[in-house]
């Protein structure tokens, strides 16, 4: 790992680390591994801090994090694979695909929809209350039973934690030919052609010890519930667990694998996963100048004005304005990535030819967690020589 043959300048690198040092003594947050990468060349690659609050687990390069959302990313690439071969289209209602979701407006929502995350379904994260969320089939029922559009398809983003990547997973599932599950799809034509050995969906048994269970802060969000675990957050150390929305683990290592297979239009190694046709199309802002309606709250509640969604093809973007941005202000507009709840984060960069990965320890707030990796963004972008 060479910093000044990565183009990245080391001083700069250096004020990276020193900020995350302060952060973790602030309490801000328990630790983090983050990797920073300019044309490929990783220049900072860092294990700082702990797992816990207590201060009992050090972080290693190889400690394997919850992505919550962040697996959103795998689900999409899933997405455009099925395009690519024809299995659907984005135009494809998902009804056509899933008949028990026909019944009113949602029968016109398309995968374009889902996508762009403008489906006008509402952004639920329990399609039933008290349910176990452990299986996708059970997932599916429930939410065609109980989802009801709010709004027409196309008129509002509105974020969905579960709902459009839950479909989505099981409608990958469903073309498939071979009749695999989502996690064996995901297994198949991802993980293993990019060599990304320490993913999974659901905590695999080898990986359990390294696994830093989520800890959110005594502020608990809605509950996760396995019927394989117990407690109000099980899910997040079910082996069998399969939420194509939530459910995968991972390390800063293969998401770097997987972010780099990006960057490079799609292919790593010899390795094509996608087009770089689709890659183009993904990562335009299909969303406009509209709000993206669950941080419209988040951000009046902070005191900041309502910004733009950014939104390509299940890919958050940098965007053309200035205001509160997980990937900085310092990259450039067409920057996309995925996050996951208070904790997680790739982007890449593809004017600066630049990737940054960000898994940490101890869930933030939506706010704060803008805020830091704000910062943290702007200063790893602004080391670019």
């Amino acid at each position: 790992m060479s910093q000044r043959a990565s183009g990245l300048d080391p001083d700069r690198l250096a004020h990276l680390r020193a900020v995350i040092e302060a952060d973790i003594a602030a309490g801000r947050y328990f630790g983090a591994v983050i990797a920073v990468a300019r044309h490929g060349e990783l220049g900072f690659f860092e294990a700082i801090g702990h797992g816990d609050e207590a201060k009992t687990l050090p972080l290693a390069k190889d400690s394997v994090f919850s992505l919550f959302s962040l697996t959103k990313a795998f689900t999409n690439v899933l997405v455009f694979r099925a395009i690519e071969l024809g299995q659907f289209a984005l135009t494809t209602r998902v009804s056509d695909i899933i008949p028990e979701f026909k019944g009113g407006p949602r029968e016109r929502v398309t995968f374009f929809h889902l996508l762009t995350h403008t489906s006008g379904l509402p952004p639920v994260w329990i399609p039933k209350p008290g349910m176990y969320i452990d299986r996708l089939d059970e997932i599916i029922q429930a939410i065609c039973e109980n989802i009801h559009s709010i709004a027409p398809p196309g008129e509002r983003v509105h974020y969905s934690p579960l709902v459009h990547h839950a479909l989505m997973g099981e409608a990958v599932r469903r073309c498939d030919p071979r009749g695999r599950t989502y996690r064996q799809l995901l297994e198949d034509e991802v993980l293993t052609p990019l060599g990304m050995k320490d993913t999974s969906i659901g905590v695999r048994k080898d990986l359990a010890e390294r696994h830093i269970f989520p800890d959110f802060r005594g502020k608990p969000p809605q509950e996760h519930l396995s019927r394989n675990c117990p407690g109000p957050q099980g899910a997040f150390a079910d082996e069998h667990a399969e939420m194509p929305w939530v459910g995968a683990v991972s390390t800063v290592p293969d998401l770097f694998r997987f972010a780099e297979m990006l960057r490079r239009g799609g292919t790593l190694d010899g390795r094509r996963i996608v087009s770089p046709a689709m890659l183009k199309l993904a990562t335009r802002n299909w969303t406009g100048d509209k709000p993206n309606e669950l941080y419209k709250g988040i951000a009046i509640n902070h005191g900041w004005e309502p910004y733009p969604a950014y939104i390509g093809l299940g890919f958050n973007l940098a965007g053309e304005n200035v205001c509160p941005n997980l990937f900085g202000t310092l990259t450039s507009p067409r920057t996309f990535g995925n996050y996951g709840s208070g904790s997680t984060l790739f982007w890449v960069d593809p004017e600066l030819d630049m990737t940054f990965v960000a898994l940490t320890a101890g869930v933030m707030q939506p706010a704060p967690n803008i805020e830091r990796f704000q910062r943290l963004s702007d200063i790893a972008a602004s080391a670019a020589l």
